[in-house]
């Protein structure tokens, strides 16, 4: 399809104009020079003089850089700009570069945002494989050695298989993860709201994680005593989650004889904030803009001391982000963290 060229006249009226002027000018001063001055004449001449040059340069202006200026067009519509080929070409200078220059800037940042995307893209296959291939290594040597004859021996036989379980149960919590994560992201996972008392739940959460608590001697604690229930509208089991995942979270680096507490607040009039605060090792700035990325760890040693996935936030995000809710995160190291995110509180069913 041809390109529709958008034609400027201002290069060539003001070219035009200003040759007309200085050369009126001097004609104008020779007449006077002579004593024959014939204003009449000079405006004719001058009127004439203006139109000839209008289209002389006009003409020249189109042939030489019309046709530059068109090449261009077609150069960068191979890009597939839609903002070149959306429109007619303008062959005004100053337009032209604004536009060459918003091209240039709009191509910069989606070459930045690839750069960041291809970054995370390796982050991302690199963290699967390191999760992935440990255990299943582990699995393997442990089967390996059972065939190259430790079968034989039934104690040994049933501590390896039994480790070997083990390593099989945490790829298959992975993967798990890995797909509660992939449907959150493309929205395929339906959210089952309902009423619930979301201090019974917090209560539930410390009872199942009492005895994970106090390996490390870290107390799971309210703010405050809690008389009445608060209510909350959302998925009561993907709540229990995100709770049970920040407080695993809390308990992993947390310090011996700590402590984690929870509060339930009112923010306004239909929304709760609950925060999980804890007062261990805390994280550094640096790392706290990518704390929700999945498999991202601020520890980031060979070993992994702490288990897990390496998703549990990044679950947390989604699953509050699929509530439409927000979450937040305030750390100090060695001071402590804090996160909190906010629900849809509901009608006290006991009112």
């Amino acid at each position: 399809m041809a390109i529709q060229l958008k034609k400027s006249y201002k290069f060539a009226f003001y070219s035009s104009l200003l040759i007309t002027i200085v050369i009126t000018f001097l004609l104008g001063g020779f007449m006077f020079y002579k004593n024959d001055l014939d204003w009449l004449s000079l405006v004719i001449f001058g009127l004439l003089l203006f139109f000839l040059s209008f289209f002389i340069i006009q003409v020249r202006v189109e042939k030489f850089i019309y046709r530059r200026i068109k090449r261009i067009y077609d150069d960068v519509s191979l890009l597939e700009s839609s903002s070149f080929t959306s429109q007619p070409i303008t062959t005004d200078m100053k337009t032209l570069t604004e536009e060459i220059e918003k091209f240039a800037k709009d191509k910069k940042i989606e070459i930045d945002t690839l750069k960041i995307r291809e970054e995370y893209r390796k982050d991302f296959l690199g963290n699967v494989s390191h999760e992935l291939k440990t255990p299943l290594f582990t699995v393997q040597g442990y089967i390996l050695t059972l065939l190259d004859g430790a079968m034989d021996d039934e104690n040994v036989r049933v501590k390896y298989l039994q480790r070997a379980n083990k390593g099989v149960e945490r790829l298959i919590y992975i993967v798990k993860d890995l797909d509660l994560i992939t449907k959150l992201e493309v929205g395929d996972l339906n959210l089952e709201q309902e009423s619930f008392n979301i201090l019974e739940l917090i209560k539930n959460a410390f009872d199942l994680l009492e005895m994970k608590a106090s390996k490390k001697k870290i107390s799971l604690t309210f703010d405050m005593e809690y008389v009445a229930p608060i209510y909350v509208l959302a998925d009561k089991e993907k709540i229990r989650q995100v709770i049970s995942n920040l407080l695993v979270n809390s308990i992993k680096y947390g310090h011996n004889n700590g402590t984690t507490e929870v509060s339930v607040e009112n923010l306004i009039k239909n929304k709760v904030i609950i925060r999980v605060t804890d007062n261990g090792e805390g994280i550094s700035k640096q790392h706290i803009p990518r704390l929700f990325e999945r498999f991202y760890r601020v520890d980031k040693s060979g070993s992994r001391k702490e288990g897990g996935s390496g998703l549990g936030l990044s679950i947390v995000k989604h699953i509050i982000e699929a509530h439409d809710e927000k979450i937040y995160v305030e750390s100090v190291v060695d001071v402590g963290s804090e996160f909190s995110f906010t629900l849809e509180k509901a009608e006290n069913k006991e009112a």
